[in-house]
């Protein structure tokens, strides 16, 4: 999407700043993060907030300020495992539920933890989002409580990554339960402002701490890492977060028109997948949808594609845009998935997007329409 101007303003009148933030952010970023989770009922203090220029070295850090081994859903966002190899710490993948994704089934995470202790391991952190890059799906409530209640009982850290919360296509249709909202002394949560607040070359995310002994042990060793890295936000990049993360009406405005085409271009993206006898569950926030091509595996092997790999070669060369593989979300290199960006059938240029944003019904502009028609087609040779 093209840069909010009024943001661009608020970056252009800080870029004098030629200092960064201080470990961890400074105190009026760090405040506009607290009114930001206090909004949406996580209340905390501006000294539980850490942030960091974007989500993975926050989530180093994060990972790094707790011990023992991770585990994860299958599938996760792609940086998820490469934190946890970084720091030489054993990870474990989780299937989620039918559902959704995101979120670990309780039984499977049950009898991964039993399983891996078995093994001589030591599961202490879990890593989910209850808002799901890459599957675009939202975990129902009460799959988020049976999930999290597991976790608290086997003795389980949670960092919940709630990036996605703010992009949800039918907000008033769809409950979002943060894990923190049920168990606020076990939760960690992060969100990368990318997602929705601010542009993605402005890199800067943020974290909240529970309110307990413990986590300000763990937000202590935060900062450490975070200072070790050199991961210190920009000036110029933290004003124009604090600004966003106080949601003025411009902000909210942009959110529910981005919210709100995405709606109407995913749907119709999903709309073209089923039609070639691709699998999908709805997209339900975000910008993807992650497509299972299994159906369609001897047609495919017909073209020399057996594996996501190729799938991901063959659709970002058919699709002209980046189609990659469900093996960097943590499937199996043989199942035949692959993550799909919506935002390149928005429109090619900032003024097509612009127009995309404004549209009542964006489907009906011709960018948008032959945007759409071009990637139904890519499917449709499938058949």
């Amino acid at each position: 999407m093209p840069v909010l101007p009024e943001l661009a303003a608020v970056l252009a009148a800080a870029s004098a700043r030629t200092r960064p933030e201080p470990p961890g952010g400074g105190p009026v970023l760090r405040e506009a993060a607290r009114g930001y989770w206090d909004r949406r009922g996580l209340h905390g203090t501006a000294g539980g907030i850490a942030a960091a220029p974007g989500s993975q070295p926050l989530l180093l850090a994060l990972i790094g300020a707790h011990g023992g081994d991770v585990l994860m859903p299958r599938p996760c966002p792609a940086a998820w495992m490469p934190q946890a190899r970084l720091l030489g710490r054993p990870a474990y993948h989780v299937p989620t539920p039918a559902e959704c994704g995101g979120i670990p089934d309780p039984f499977a995470l049950l009898e991964t933890v039993r399983r891996v202790r078995a093994e001589g391991g030591r599961p202490k952190l879990l890593l989910l989002s209850v808002v799901d890059d890459p599957t675009a799906t939202v975990a129902p409530p009460e799959l988020v409580r049976e999930a999290c209640e597991a976790a608290v009982d086997e003795g389980l850290h949670i960092i919940s990554d709630e990036t996605w919360r703010d992009t949800v296509h039918r907000p008033r249709d769809t409950v979002l339960l943060s894990p923190a909202e049920m168990c606020p002394d076990d939760v960690t949560v992060i969100a990368d402002l990318s997602g929705a607040l601010v542009p993605a070359a402005w890199p800067v995310a943020v974290a909240r701490f529970p309110d307990t002994p413990r986590a300000a042990v763990r937000h202590a060793r935060t900062l450490d890492i975070l200072t070790a890295l050199g991961a210190l936000v920009a000036g110029p990049v933290a004003h124009a977060a604090a600004h966003a993360l106080g949601e003025p009406d411009s902000v909210r405005d942009r959110i529910r028109r981005a919210a709100a085409l995405q709606t109407e271009v995913a749907a119709a993206a999903h709309r073209a997948v089923l039609g070639s006898g691709t699998l999908a569950r709805p997209p339900q926030a975000g910008r993807h949808l992650y497509a299972d091509l299994g159906p369609l595996r001897s047609r495919l092997a017909d073209l020399g594609v057996t594996d996501s790999m190729e799938l991901e070669e063959y659709l970002t060369d058919r699709l002209g845009a980046p189609a990659p593989g469900g093996h960097r979300f943590g499937d199996e290199l043989g199942a035949l998935r692959v993550r799909l960006g919506t935002g390149p059938l928005l429109g090619a240029t900032p003024q097509q997007q612009t127009e995309s944003l404004a549209a009542g019904k964006p489907l009906e502009l011709p960018h948008v329409a032959r945007a759409l028609d071009g990637f139904a087609a890519v499917f449709s040779e499938l058949r």
